[in-house]
């Protein structure tokens, strides 16, 4: 820029890109479009896996969206910005993050051609957020309130989130249905109004390679990845008292320096004697109040495990916190800090605590606890992969189940519920009228491309399917979808076991017009140069020009591919 005497005046650093009202917009626009076209073959049952691969060659196998976005390193500013979408869907409700990246590509790419009208972002903007408010409504209105103490329904429900995933097609889908089931229910807290308040923090899931998917097993109770601290103790014990500790069992060194002058060679042993009589002390205290198990958070050292094999007690050592706060849920323990705080009442109970072989390691099995408020779900598989795929997948049907605890209402799934929000927002554009009606008329035709991926990926003509399915809804079935496994459009997807969670779907449709919107706001993209890197000669290699790729992402340039 030049000041009125032709002096040029720097205003951004060197190197520094600027791209400037529709360019940059679009520029957005096309970085989500293609973050949206990667997930869409992922989505539903018949959704393929992505094989992800990272800078240390580490490699993730899925089609859970939310892992899809977060193991891409992905550099387009935009394109983060629908990660950033996909982190909070999973955070919130823990699934759905699949629908939620492709509807905000969907939106987006129905924008572009508004755009192409030169409908003003406003304009759009306004429209969307009426289209948002009606969809909410409408979902409101379909959905079908459930029976939440019906272990039957909500296996069906949790079979759905299973539906696309690898353990949801095995032999051994039924068993980790039931499995999923029976945690939820042991861990779930009945509330005044009837709904239940459920703490997923309280299942844990441990993986160990071994067996098959199909010897999953469900604890009611903890299984620690850790073994009995000395081989003399005890490795099984029943009607087991257990102090919970967060101190270690062990002379604990000064903060500060400390010097001890010794004159005598007597000292020494005089010194280490009264060491081991202070340890002593702690495990005499420990047997005092009955507890024959220890579990610490902390070390226990090895002269403290010599008295507490001498007096029976089973000691397990540096247990992470979590593990320690499941313990004292499960078992109704206090967690001690300091040992003379101790006290009978504050042992937890548990019928039995054993040590056994998983695999090639030892595992400690805390079992029949007295309060079963936090449960166990040993994973096992052949290989690491498989582990970790069976761990997302269970967690994502625990995270269904518990949205259907918190608010009793489910919808038909595949994409019923998009196709009916669709024909209410066209009815509702027609009353709003003017450019706006084009952008309402825009975010109906957004949430169709959810039905027309289910349809494409069940091998179904997507043209033929989405008219059929228009007549069906508005003829007032109000759950016909896309039946994807066997490959047909069906008139009713609760009659084939396809349900979806209410807060699951407006999550999603939520999380998608929020992220469509932040990208329509934007009018100015300016990107600082990287840091510039040093030569082997020592000087400065010369500036890389801002980010690459974002000028005019070709084809998956400014994706960081």
């Amino acid at each position: 820029m030049a000041a009125g005497g032709g002096i040029p005046v720097l205003v951004l650093k060197e190197g520094t890109q600027r791209t400037v009202g529709r360019d940059a917009l679009r520029n957005n626009i096309l970085a989500a479009r293609v973050m949206a076209e990667l997930l869409k073959s992922s989505l539903g049952p018949r959704g393929l896996d992505k094989m992800l691969v990272d800078s240390f060659g580490d490699v993730t196998i899925t089609n859970d969206g939310a892992t899809i976005v977060k193991e891409m390193e992905v550099q387009h500013p935009a394109a983060k910005l629908l990660i950033e979408v996909a982190k909070a869907q999973d955070a919130e409700v823990g699934d759905g993050t699949t629908t939620a990246v492709v509807l905000a590509g969907s939106l987006l790419e129905k924008t572009e051609a508004l755009l192409d009208q030169n409908i003003h972002p406003s304009i759009i903007i306004d429209g969307f957020v009426d289209a948002l408010n009606t969809s909410i409504e409408e979902l409101d209105k379909i959905a079908v309130k459930v029976d939440i103490n019906d272990k039957d329904l909500l296996k069906r429900i949790a079979a759905t989130a299973l539906a696309s995933k690898y353990i949801g097609t095995g032999p051994e889908k039924d068993k980790i249905l039931d499995i999923v089931v029976e945690a939820i229910t042991a861990i779930a807290e009945p509330r005044d109004d009837g709904t239940f308040r459920v703490d997923l923090g309280h299942v844990k899931i441990e993986k160990k390679k071994g067996e098959s998917l199909a010897d999953t097993k469900l604890i009611r109770g903890v299984v620690l990845d850790k073994e009995v601290v000395h081989p003399g103790m005890p490795k099984r014990v029943e009607n087991a008292k257990i102090a919970l500790l967060d101190m270690p069992l062990e002379i604990e060194k000064p903060e500060i320096t400390a010097k001890i002058n010794i004159t005598d060679p007597t000292q020494i042993k005089a010194f280490k004697e009264q060491e081991a009589k202070a340890i002593e002390k702690m495990v005499e205290k420990i047997a005092e109040m009955g507890a024959n198990i220890v579990i610490t958070q902390k070390g226990i050292d090895e002269l403290a495990q010599h008295y507490l094999a001498k007096k029976g007690i089973m000691a397990v050592r540096r247990v992470k916190r979590s593990d320690i706060e499941k313990i004292a849920k499960a078992t109704g323990a206090r967690i001690i800090s300091t040992l003379k705080d101790l006290k009978p009442e504050d042992l937890g109970e548990a019928e039995l605590i054993e040590e056994r072989k998983v695999g090639n390691d030892k595992m400690i099995f805390i079992e029949g606890a007295k309060n079963p408020k936090s449960v166990t779900i040993l994973v096992r598989g052949a290989n690491d992969m498989l582990l970790d795929e069976a761990e997302r997948s269970i967690e994502d049907a625990l995270h269904v189940l518990r949205n259907v605890l918190r608010d009793p209402k489910v919808v038909g799934g595949g994409g019923a519920p998009e196709v009916e929000l669709a024909l209410k927002l066209r009815e509702f554009a027609r009353k709003v009228g003017g450019k706006q009606q084009l952008a309402i008329e825009a975010f109906a035709e957004a949430l169709e491309e959810v039905p027309t991926i289910l349809a494409e990926s069940a091998g179904l003509d997507a043209l033929d399917s989405i008219m059929k399915l228009r007549q069906y809804h508005s003829e007032g079935k109000v759950f016909a979808g896309v039946d994807v496994l066997n490959g047909k459009i069906v008139e009713d997807t609760t009659a084939i076991n396809v349900y979806e969670p209410i807060l699951v779907k407006k999550q999603a449709v939520k999380s998608a017009a929020e992220a469509a919107l932040a990208i329509l706001k934007i009018d100015d993209l300016i990107a600082a140069a990287p840091p510039k890197k040093e030569e082997k000669g020592g000087k400065p290699a010369g500036g890389m020009g801002g980010m690459s790729g974002m000028g005019a992402m070709g084809g998956m340039g400014g994706m960081g591919y």
